[in-house]
């Protein structure tokens, strides 16, 4: 009897000190920051449970115009780490870690590796270029890469698994590449002219060899005046554009005027940006995407023939 209970204090010892390196553990998970929606999407897919997100403001913000708030530096304050875009479309987060003055606080920048674009539109400076990586297929995947390895020199103990699941999240990226490039087959789109009413799918649109001609907001999110609503109309005329690609989730009144007075092809994108944050979103809104450009395609391809 006496063993017997000798085993089962010896038991009990033992499930509580497993039930507190349990809670230690947990305690111990890396904070993770991030400031958009598609890199909620990244950083979920690559550290699994392994780690907290934490946004850094609530979603359903327009991150062009955003301003920073106090209970933002509160947020910041409960990270270890913060994954950024740091090109331009999360400049608002850049201000906030400058006010908090942390310097154990790591910024990694996903986009440090990405060979990007320059900016195009009527209002953008000289040397801007284009933030808006995240639309982009391959793009994304080194994205995806760069925060795993940067990860991993943070949390060791980890990297195997974080680069693993980089690799898988990426595979899912060419996979879906590959699918339309299978569909699109030996469709000839060589002619194919595109406008945007906003500079963001360049880097989706570069990897299928469509050039954009035009973008017609001056800022995002910004209507163009009357003048310049005119010389869209006139150059989308004279540059015989095809098609015109605008944006899913934001009020586009003047598009129906090009519409009318051109007679271009509308087709609408997700910017990936807008909703709440979801692991899945890039995912499924990068599928969308490609299929909403083969469509075109197909309808550039067509009306070519005819």
């Amino acid at each position: 009897m006496k063993t017997t209970n000798l085993i089962f204090k010896g038991l009990l010892c033992s499930a509580l000190m497993l039930a507190l390196s349990t809670q230690v553990y947990a305690a111990e998970k890396l904070n993770i920051g991030i400031t958009l929606q598609p890199y909620y999407s990244y950083v979920k897919a690559v550290v699994g449970d392994k780690a907290n997100i934490v946004p850094l403001v609530d979603a359903g913000f327009n991150p062009h115009n955003y301003q920073p708030q106090p209970n933002d530096l509160r947020r910041l304050n409960q990270m270890d780490i913060i994954v950024v875009n740091g090109i331009g479309h999360d400049d608002f987060a850049l201000k906030v870690i400058a006010a908090a003055n942390r310097d154990d606080l790591v910024v990694i920048e996903a986009n440090k590796d990405v060979p990007l674009l320059p900016a195009m539109g009527q209002s953008v400076g000289d040397g801007a270029v284009n933030p808006h990586t995240f639309v982009g297929l391959s793009t994304t995947i080194q994205k995806v890469y760069t925060i795993a390895n940067e990860l991993s020199k943070l949390d060791p103990e980890n990297a195997r698994f974080y680069r693993s699941n980089a690799r898988k999240y990426s595979l899912a990226f060419r996979k879906l590449k590959h699918e339309a490039m299978v569909e699109l087959g030996d469709l000839d789109t060589s002619g194919m002219v595109v406008a945007t009413t906003h500079n963001a799918y360049g880097y989706l649109l570069q990897e299928f060899g469509v050039d954009v001609a035009a973008v017609i907001e001056p800022a995002h999110g910004v209507e163009p005046s009357a003048s310049q609503l005119q010389e869209t109309i006139t150059k989308i005329r004279q540059s015989g554009i095809d098609v015109l690609f605008y944006e899913l989730n934001m009020p586009n009144r003047y598009v129906d005027t090009i519409e009318e007075a051109t007679s271009v092809q509308l087709y609408r994108f997700s910017h990936m940006t807008h909703g709440p944050y979801e692991a899945g979103k890039v995912e499924k809104e990068m599928k969308e995407n490609l299929d909403t450009l083969i469509e075109a395609m197909q309808f550039v391809a067509k009306r070519k023939v005819s």
